[in-house]
């Protein structure tokens, strides 16, 4: 998949209100670690915080994480996912030239 297939992915899978909202909680959980950890959230207490169905929060974060979004891990029993912070990274460098390109010249 080339570069711009993969942005296109990225964005079709934020474009969904509801993913949206799943990925702004991880991310969230992410800037409040200062620790080094990496803000990982168990999919359950992901799910107590939205009024979404548990098989309907894990179908929208399969969709992040094919996008390459979020990594997630299973521990025993419990599914931990978190913010892939290259993903951020990456959508950072996109939208800086989307704003450079569309900054008049001379600026």
């Amino acid at each position: 998949m080339d570069q711009l297939e993969a942005t296109a992915k990225v964005f079709r899978a934020l474009a969904n209100p509801q993913r949206l909202a799943l990925f702004e909680r991880l991310r969230a959980s992410a800037l409040r670690c200062r620790d080094g950890s990496r803000g990982e959230m168990c999919v359950c207490d992901i799910a107590d915080g939205v009024a979404l169905s548990l098989s309907t929060v894990s179908h929208h974060l399969k969709a992040l994480k094919d996008a390459g979004l979020i990594r997630c891990v299973k521990r025993g029993q419990w599914v931990f996912c978190a913010v892939d912070r290259d993903a951020l990274r990456r959508i950072e460098a996109f939208a800086r030239g989307v704003r450079r390109a569309r900054q008049p010249a001379g600026r």
